[in-house]
């Protein structure tokens, strides 16, 4: 994997900003990684030189600065323009997270952030979009004005549902009228459909006119602007890219509409949040529907069925992460970063923290604060600057969406040794999908986890600040277990490393990613359909014997086999069954097989042919004599050895000729003319 930052930084550049925080310079430089320190109290200003000579050196540097990484930057930029080899630079925020608080030093939270920041972090992919400026306004007068505005800039067409008495046609832009039908798409690629389609006369006396309508039109742009004052076009209208909507009545929202839309012309790097592997999709096999989490969750509409799996349509996707967090079969991952680098975030901070803290003589384990880049960032900030801070406990965990930080996460950090997880829900979040990944993660901890992970609602910094003083547990319930691999694995290796190997299954939530499949015996005749579209590979058969086997570690809960069985002899159980037993095969039911009346070789069902023999013989046209009865009775290999050689058979050819031998010359009993076959 390539990536954006060397493995370890040469130079630590620490600041103590005028003075306002404590630092204890060694931990935080064993932390690091680095190999010297640079220590000033003024970087932004009388230090500024010491920040040149560190960046000049073309040596790796961590600046624990991120409010001035700006500056530093341009500052980089020009040591460069004028020839000097410029070190790669890395910007970690130790003040507003560990340095400004009430409590005084944090040492110990300082050296995790710092561990953390000297992790390589992954390239996030990203698609190219391109808007050339073409824009769809929507509305009534004021969408003609937004449109008279942004002309010189854009090309722009207005659908107005609404006409104005007083309009009047305009050269720069089209406007046309309708009843918008349908819009689709994303940034750079909206299709919208407009019923009753009719285009604005330019010429004539009087108000704006128009055409007569003529019935259904679609077109193509890059923006919409919506200024109809209706409900939106799409769900989640914040996180559809390209789409702008303002009450047109509030002038600063449409102010802000009109410059957002200027800008948005070019060329865009778009994050490819999510990585999808169809193979390991689980939604539906042969026409069946099984698993539709991902679906029933995506706040955007931006993932649609595609026959056997699902397609998730990167214009459209938000990047939330919820459809990773309910993901059973890890198809669809989250990839800005990866998920096995959030669990190594986890350990990095765990154990940096631990390490700093049998130095410095802190006690407390630490807690978890998961908290989005934006409207949790900034809280913390305020509460820094104005208020108490953060407890020196709590460590900060910036995620780009809480809403993807699920139960695989949750209980990743409390096996990795932190002592609560605190998760940051802002005035955005949709907290169906967070509440319900909780609700699984404390029924995987069971009586372990009471309390361990609370969710943040703050208005303010003052009730962040309150929620975080409340007293955390006095010790964490795992300090040695690393996740690794899928967050399927993760949770199973965690879950077992918590209650053993000889617990009892835990029970889960309905819908939950983990449990077994319940077949009844009497009404399954192993057919064996289940088997056949199974996409874990859970369900098995045995080649040697009428066995339907199965492995628990496996099941996605996907539904296809309950889906599919013809005799409605499957369910399912969720469960969390921790012991190695879920990595075994077991029989849920088996028979004796028939032995074939021919050969004696085991085939089949023995039940089953019975069954079937019973109900045909005698009874259906096709099986009216024994001869035929027993054809189901054979093995494969007897039946076709009987079709086409019985005495009666329609695929009879006739019995071969036998090869004459030079004896049936000598005895005279060689015919004069060669036989014919017939």
């Amino acid at each position: 994997m390539t990536e954006h930052t060397p493995k370890r930084p040469d130079i630590l550049l620490l600041c103590d900003c005028a003075g306002s925080m404590r630092l204890d310079d060694e931990p935080l430089l064993a932390a690091s990684g680095a190999d010297r320190l640079v220590r000033c109290t003024e970087a932004c200003g009388r230090d500024l030189d010491m920040v040149a000579r560190a960046l000049g050196e073309g040596r790796r540097v961590i600046l624990a600065c991120e409010q001035e990484a700006p500056r530093f930057t341009t500052l980089a930029e020009e040591l460069a323009e004028s020839g000097a080899e410029v070190a790669e630079a890395r910007f970690v925020d130790i003040r507003d997270r560990a340095g400004w608080s009430d409590e005084g030093t944090a040492t110990a939270k300082q050296a995790a952030l710092l561990a953390e920041a000297a992790l390589p972090r992954p390239f996030t992919p990203m698609m190219d979009v391109t808007s050339p400026g073409t824009c769809f306004v929507i509305g009534g007068e004021a969408a003609l004005e937004a449109a008279a505005r942004l002309a010189d800039d854009l090309a722009v067409t207005v659908l107005l549902t609404e006409a104005p008495d007083f309009a009047v046609p305009d050269g720069r832009f089209d406007v046309v009228r309708g009843r918008l039908r349908r819009a689709e798409g994303g940034f750079g690629r909206f299709t919208v459909t407009i019923d009753d389609f009719a285009e604005a006369r330019r010429s004539g006396r009087g108000p704006l006119g128009f055409s007569s309508p003529r019935g259904r039109v679609a077109s193509e742009c890059d923006i919409i602007l919506d200024l109809s004052g209706d409900k939106p076009l799409f769900p989640a209208p914040h996180k559809r890219d390209g789409y702008l909507r303002a009450d047109p009545r509030d002038r600063a929202a449409l102010e802000r509409a009109l410059g957002d839309a200027r800008a948005l012309v070019g060329t865009f790097e778009k994050p490819l949040y999510i990585r999808f592997e169809a193979d390991l999709c689980a939604h539906a096999r042969a026409g069946q529907t099984g698993c539709t989490r991902c679906l029933d969750v995506c706040p955007t509409g931006a993932i649609s069925p595609d026959g056997d799996h699902v397609r998730i349509d990167p214009l459209i996707c938000a990047g939330c992460g919820e459809c990773a967090a309910v993901c059973p079969s890890g198809a669809a991952s989250y990839d800005d970063p990866p998920t096995d680098f959030l669990f190594r975030r986890l350990v990095t901070l765990r154990t940096a923290y631990a390490e700093a803290a049998a130095g410095c003589g802190e006690k407390r384990p630490p807690r978890l604060l998961v908290h989005d880049a934006e409207h949790g960032a900034e809280m913390i900030r305020l509460s820094a600057r104005f208020g108490r801070g953060l407890p020196a406990d709590v460590i900060p965990l910036s995620v780009n969406n809480v809403e993807g930080f699920g139960h695989a996460e949750m209980l990743a950090a409390l096996g990795t040794g932190f002592a609560e997880v605190l998760v940051f829900l802002t005035p955005r979040t949709a907290p169906a999908v967070p509440e319900r990944e909780k609700a699984l993660a404390e029924a995987i901890l069971a009586e372990k986890g009471l309390g361990r992970i609370r969710f943040l609602a703050p208005a303010t910094p003052d009730e962040l600040e309150e929620a975080l003083r409340e007293t955390g547990p006095e010790a964490a319930i795992g300090t040695n277990v690393i996740p690794m691999g899928r967050r399927r694995d993760a949770v199973r290796t965690i879950s077992q490393a918590l209650h053993g190997d000889e617990a009892a299954p835990l029970p889960l939530p309905e819908g939950a990613p983990y449990g077994a499949v319940v077949v009844n015996e009497e009404a399954c005749t192993l057919c064996l359909a289940c088997v056949s579209l199974c996409p874990a590979g859970a369900l098995g058969d045995n080649p040697d014997k009428p066995q339907l086997r199965f492995q628990e570690s496996a099941c996605l809960q996907c539904g296809i086999c309950e889906a599919a069985c013809p005799e409605d002899a499957i369910s399912l159980a969720p469960r969390m069954a921790t012991g190695r037993e879920a990595l075994r095969w077991r029989v849920l039911k088996e028979e004796e097989p028939f032995a074939c009346i021919s050969c004696g070789k085991p085939f089949g069902v023995r039940s089953t042919i019975e069954r079937i023999s019973e109900q045909l013989a005698g009874k259906h046209w096709m099986f009216a004599d024994d001869a035929r009865v027993k054809l189901i009775q054979m093995c494969d290999d007897c039946r076709v050895r009987a079709q086409y050689h019985g005495e009666n058979s329609p695929f009879r050819l006739g019995t071969p000729h036998r090869p004459r031998t030079t004896e049936d010359y000598l005895e005279g009993d060689a015919p004069d003319e060669p036989p014919t076959r017939h």
